[in-house]
């Protein structure tokens, strides 16, 4: 399971302020493209993000299922990105000196990028998981710094 950490400046619930804004979800997740519609029980487990992945003009539909959620704790969603398949990733935040460390977990579930071998999806993962991490931080600090 390739994973990734990151010191922000602001508390967890930040964090998981940004998380629970569906419509935020392409801008902090790197190869979402556009959002569709968000399920209006949106983060409860069972709801869906409807998105669409890829660049334009080239995309496809897809869809984001929350499968945990602990805030300010713990997420766990299921995300799909076909034709490379599904992925399930846990995103974690805990308080540390004046703000807060999160961690991204991530593991190919389903499709395609499944049988890759680790040594090749592992490093793929956390280098977009690199930026993804960034731009959630802008997000999340940008809040925080307002309020």
């Amino acid at each position: 399971m390739a994973h990734n950490v990151r010191r922000l400046a602001c508390p967890p619930e930040a964090v998981f302020e940004v998380l629970a804004e569906g419509w935020l979800y392409p801008v902090w997740v790197v190869g979402a493209m556009r959002m569709r519609d968000v399920d209006r029980r949106w983060p409860s487990p069972g709801a869906r993000l409807h998105h669409s992945v890829g660049i334009w003009p080239i995309y496809l539909d897809d869809v984001t299922e929350s499968r945990e959620w602990d805030p300010p704790r713990r997420a766990v969603f299921r995300a799909k990105g076909w034709p490379i398949g599904e992925a399930v990733v846990a995103i974690e935040a805990k308080p540390a000196d004046g703000g807060c460390l999160v961690r991204i977990y991530e593991e190919a579930a389903e499709g395609p990028a499944r049988f890759l071998p680790s040594v090749i999806r592992q490093p793929a993962i956390r280098l977009r998981n690199v930026e993804t991490l960034r731009r959630l931080a802008y997000l999340a600090e940008g809040r925080w710094e307002g309020k």
